[in-house]
């Protein structure tokens, strides 16, 4: 009889390219994943509605997948720190097996259930999954962790990617007697997110789970990649991989998404399609990036990187962060942006540095309100590329050029010129002039007639005020920005 080993899935909701669960496998073929359902990250304040509804779906497939591997996912609703050791000890289970995460609250849980396991004498097993190349493998000539990107870039993309793992299959489940300890210590049907809570009424701009997020990585190399380069900055352009929820959560393996570039990348004959999927692979050595930075600077979870926006006097209009939140702030590109994201849990990136830009540099408001608002409503919400993208608007993050405001018209006249995107999103104002709707200087007879309010604040004003501000912060703390 094979000895039992648990395998706790986190941030790698698939069966295919999953670098612990496939060497669990190797060790045995009685494998049993777990998913723990955890109040400490459930119960938090900033968790959208539409990021369980997709975890939820995910969560679902991945019992399927179990089921025709033959054995089964088991789901608790627990602190991990108690409900995973006992889990394992109620099954007599040999190991418990799970892939590496770069967030702090899950390094010190992991920390946890680490010590809680070898206490039960049960031996644990750890792999770096979610990432190409683990932190502590890409470290700059003096061995210090990267704090720019380009520099990062170089020496990551220079390394060897692996190739994705076997599929898990032929596996042995849990016995009937098994199963009954199993829901002796806990072990839950699969709640729908309504029972944990969280109401997601509208669709989802990616169907949960592993075979969608297949498709979509399929047709998006068959009909986009090649573009991305020219395309992926319009918002109305169906340009983008849309695969960032399907990466937070792991239904994809990254190095199965790295080997279908690489397959793209040996197709194509023209110097513009090897830019889209070079352009492409940097973005996803960004995510990495973010990563890896969070991993060796996990304070940034919680603050700023530079000293000039440590103690920000920063203005924080609560009338104009609900304005903000509401898309109702009287510049088109910024309110369609965020309706958008109230609407399908989902914003375009380059409509994502334009709001945040807005909240930071225009409404001079903590981008903390923003990264937090950003994570309770986006379903691809991760902690580790939201805090980095909006460290990076907000001047304060690992940024070599930290002074970058965007003017909201001019964004909208180059990546929006026909005004497409804010028509859509802002469907009471498709009758006005495509000009005045880029520019935002809209008639105030015309603004009563559509209902959209006026500017709440003036661009070049703001942005001068906001510079001033950042200036004074540098020379009274004697830092260079």
């Amino acid at each position: 009889m094979s000895d039992l080993i648990l395998f706790w899935h986190r941030r790698d909701l698939r069966i295919t390219d999953n670098i612990g669960l496939a060497q669990a496998r190797q060790q045995s073929p009685k494998v049993v994943g777990v998913f723990c359902l955890d109040p400490l990250i459930l119960e938090r304040n900033d968790v959208a509605p539409a990021r369980v509804t997709y975890m939820i779906g995910s969560l679902r497939e991945l019992q399927a997948s179990y089921a025709q591997a033959g054995s089964e996912l088991l789901i608790l609703r627990a602190d991990p720190r108690t409900g995973i050791p006992a889990l394992a000890a109620a099954l007599n289970a040999q190991a418990v097996f799970w892939n590496w995460d770069i967030e702090p609250y899950a390094r010190q849980r992991d920390r946890a259930v680490l010590e809680a396991l070898h206490e039960k004498g049960i031996k644990a097993s750890n792999f770096w999954d979610q990432l190409l190349h683990a932190p502590e493998d890409i470290r700059s000539g003096s061995g210090n962790p990267y704090t720019v990107y380009t520099p990062f870039w170089r020496n990551w993309s220079s390394r060897l990617k692996a190739e994705p793992v076997e599929r898990f299959q032929g596996a042995v489940g849990l016995t009937s007697e098994e199963k009954a300890a199993s829901q002796q210590v806990g072990a839950i049907a699969l709640p729908t997110a309504k029972d944990l809570g969280f109401v997601w009424e509208n669709e989802l701009v990616l169907t949960p789970g592993e075979t969608a997020a297949q498709e979509r990585l399929e047709g998006f190399c068959d009909r986009a990649l090649s573009d991305y380069a020219e395309q992926r900055n319009f918002p109305s352009e169906d340009g983008t991989s849309q695969l960032s929820a399907a990466l937070k959560f792991g239904v994809l393996g990254v190095r199965h998404v790295w080997a279908a570039t690489t397959a793209v990348m040996e197709q194509v004959r023209s110097d513009e399609a090897r830019d889209g999927v070079q352009t492409w692979r940097q973005e996803l050595a960004w995510r990495e990036f973010y990563q890896h930075v969070l991993y060796f600077f996990p304070a940034l979870a919680d603050g700023p990187y530079r000293q000039p926006l440590k103690d920000f006097p920063w203005q924080n209009n609560d009338d104009h962060l609900q304005a903000w939140c509401e898309g109702r702030t009287g510049y088109p590109i910024v309110d369609a942006a965020i309706r958008q994201m109230n609407e399908t849990g989902w914003m375009h990136n380059r409509c994502r540095m334009i709001v945040a830009s807005f909240l930071v540099k225009d409404l001079i408001i903590n981008w903390q309100e923003g990264e937090k608002y950003f994570m309770q409503k986006l379903f691809d919400g991760d902690l580790s590329a939201n805090n980095g993208g909006w460290q990076w608007s907000a001047s304060s993050g690992m940024d070599p050029k930290p002074l970058r405001i965007f003017n909201p018209a001019s964004q909208a006249k180059k990546f929006d010129p026909d005004a497409a995107y804010i028509r859509h999103w802002l469907p009471e104002l498709r009758s006005v002039d495509t000009e005045d709707l880029l520019s935002g200087k809209i008639l105030p007879l015309e603004r009563d007639r559509c209902g959209y309010p006026a500017p709440i604040v003036d661009h070049n004003k703001q942005q001068s005020l906001f510079k001033q501000l950042y200036q004074q912060q540098k020379a009274g703390l004697g830092v260079e920005a």
